[in-house]
Order: structure tokens, then C-alpha cells, then sequence
């Protein structure tokens, strides 16, 4: 258990969260029933009418109790991770793809829109924003966010990003048996990205429980989200894919800039050494036992959006219906498949095709 004085540090509530995120910490160390000692988790206490992140101490629960059965140990994920080595996930870095096309101009300002919604959403203040001019790639701010603020802005991205995946991989598996076509393997990669972003936020959600004001916000986004999403690969796959590498580059810039934070000190909460990642995370993505702090995480989890943000804007830039997915397909001779994370602009068809 933590000492008084560490718990009472640990709990007061900080100055920087705005009115709308202002929020009171508390880590909760329980015993652990996949054999780990404890389990951090973080309770985000909204001082508001709108319980806009988390429900009170008392009515705290846990997410995802094990529901125990006669046979079944546990139910292992239907995509393991595949990993990655730590130059590659240091070496992610945020970038932004120009717009060539009137398409890809579109896409990007959209998406520029539906950011500007979730700062105004999340109460991001004006001295907590980055350079306008440079919006994806930019991290410096003038004043840091606050733990309370980086946990509202994950658990809401992340709501929302596994949404497209899914709806790009139903629709082309209905193509698929609707013409009676081959898909050329994009529908796996596909749903296991949409996979891999609820992973993401069923993480989050061990660690801060959602209020009643922020989960009437995800219903209203996920609707006019995923009806969008729908009718937008209906009309432009091509499109749909380019906003959606976009969107992968703002989860890039959104996670490279709250570890920027964590190295520079400004979110002590997460730097704490008694602080403990949930088991989710350590076996979904099988994390060494001395990588487990809250950045080794984040690490991980930026890792996989910019093999999103990879994979969405090179499949833009391929022939919708004929081309096979090159991540996941045989090459001939020695070469292997193209790494993602490694191309945060996507690439040119004629470069894996």
C-alpha cells in the first residue's frame, strides 16, 4: 500500500485542469488475480454537474470483472500482437502528408474540423495548444496538459478510432460476397486494426471510468461517425482511407506529445515509480517486466497508430478493387513485407506494388 503522505500527494487535486477537466487522481492498488502484486488505476473525479470522465470512489467498479466458469482459464485475443523491437518504436516521429488531390484536400480539412471538435470538447485551452501553422507535427505548448486532460483525450480518441476499421472491413467483406470476389487479404488487416484501437481503449478504461455525461458523448459521436464513415467508403474508398491516415496522424502527434510531457516532468502521476500499467496491456502487448511504466506504454500504443496511419495512406493509394493488400502478402525473391510504421506518409503504389 502507499504511505499516507504519498497517497495524499498523489490524490490533490492539481490548478492546470480547466473547469471543464478539472479532476481529482487516486491510485487504487488492489491484489492482482493474474499474479501480478497490484493494479494501478486512476480515477478521474469530475467537480462538475456533467460527470464528464469518471463515476464517483464509491460507485468505482472494475471495467471488465473475470467472470469465472467451469472450464474456460481465459480468452485469448483473436489477433495477438505482433510486437516491436524499441528502435522501432522510438524512432516514430509525427508526420503529415500533404494534400496532392482535391480528395486528399478534403479529407484534410475535415479532419482538421473533427479535431478542432474534440479540443473544444475536451476543454483544450488556447496556451495548451500547439503551433497552428503546424498542427500535426508541432509538440511544443506553452502549458502542459494535465493528466486529467491526456486521460479525456485518450479515452475519447480512442472511442472513436476503431470505428473506421470496422466499417471498411464489413463493407468490403459484403463486397466480396455480394460479387462473389476475392478481397486480396484487405479485410484482415483491416478488422485487426479496428481490434487493435479497442485494445487501446478497453487499456484506458482499466485505468479511468468514463461518466454518464462522456458516454452519452461517445454515443452521439460513434453514431454520426460510423453512419459517415459508411456512407463515405460507399462513395470514395480511396478518400475514406486518406482521412483515415489522417486521423492516425493526429493519434501519432497526440501520444508523442503527452511522452514528451511525461520526460520532461510535467505529469509526475505517470512518472511515479510505485505506478503500475493494467494487466491488459502487459499481455496484450507481451511487455517486458522492466518496460511497464505509463510511457513504455504510450510507446506502444504510438507504435501502433503510425502503423495505421502507415497502412491507411499507402491502401489510398492503391487501386480500390484489384490490388492485393502488400502487408500482408508474398513477395517474390527475398523481399519481405513493407513495415508501415516505417513510411508515416504511406507508400506509392509502385513501391509495393
Amino acid at each position: 500500500m502507499l504511505s499516507t503522505s504519498l497517497q495524499a500527494k498523489l490524490c490533490a487535486p492539481t490548478k492546470q485542469a480547466s473547469p471543464l477537466s478539472r479532476a481529482v487522481f487516486s491510485l487504487l492498488y488492489s491484489p492482482s488475480t493474474h499474479g501480478y502484486s497490484r493494479v494501478a488505476c486512476i480515477t478521474i473525479q469530475q467537480h462538475s454537474s456533467r460527470s464528464f470522465t469518471t463515476t464517483q470512489d464509491k460507485k468505482l467498479r472494475d471495467f471488465f470483472p473475470i467472470k469465472e466458469t467451469e472450464s474456460i482459464r481465459q480468452t485469448l485475443p483473436a489477433w495477438p500482437h505482433h510486437g516491436y523491437t524499441e528502435q522501432e518504436m522510438l524512432s516514430v516521429v509525427p508526420d503529415h502528408r500533404p494534400a496532392k488531390t482535391v480528395g486528399d484536400w478534403f479529407a484534410w480539412k475535415i479532419m482538421r474540423i473533427c479535431r478542432w471538435g474534440m479540443d473544444l470538447a475536451t476543454g483544450l485551452r488556447d496556451e495548451q495548444q500547439v503551433d497552428k501553422k503546424n498542427p500535426t507535427t508541432a509538440v511544443t505548448t506553452i502549458k502542459p496538459l494535465t493528466e486529467a486532460q491526456w486521460m479525456i483525450r485518450f479515452l475519447f480518441l480512442e472511442s472513436i478510432a476503431g470505428v473506421p476499421g470496422m466499417v471498411a472491413g464489413m463493407l468490403r467483406h459484403l463486397h466480396s460476397i455480394r460479387r462473389l470476389k476475392r478481397d486480396n487479404g484487405w479485410i484482415e488487416t483491416l478488422l485487426e486494426e479496428s481490434y487493435n484501437e479497442r485494445m487501446h481503449l478497453l487499456t484506458f478504461l482499466k485505468m479511468s471510468e468514463p461518466g454518464r455525461f462522456m458516454k452519452l458523448m461517445i454515443i452521439g459521436a460513434q453514431g454520426v461517425y460510423f453512419n459517415s464513415l459508411f456512407l463515405s467508403y460507399l462513395i470514395s474508398p480511396k478518400i475514406t482511407h486518406r482521412f483515415i491516415g489522417y486521423l492516425e496522424e493526429e493519434a501519432v502527434h497526440t501520444y508523442t506529445m503527452a511522452i514528451k510531457q511525461i520526460d520532461e516532468g510535467h505529469l509526475p502521476k505517470w512518472s511515479d515509480p510505485n505506478f503500475v500499467i493494467p494487466d491488459i496491456a502487459v499481455k496484450y502487448w507481451q511487455m517486458p517486466e522492466e518496460k511497464r511504466t505509463m510511457k513504455d506504454l504510450l510507446l506502444y500504443i504510438r507504435a501502433d497508430e503510425a502503423c495505421h496511419r502507415g497502412v491507411n495512406h499507402t491502401l489510398s493509394n492503391l487501386n480500390q478493387t484489384d490490388d492485393p493488400n502488400p502487408f500482408v502478402s508474398e513477395y517474390k525473391g527475398e523481399r519481405n513485407p513493407p513495415r508501415p510504421a516505417s513510411k508515416p506518409q504511406g507508400f506509392e503504389r509502385e513501391e509495393v506494388i
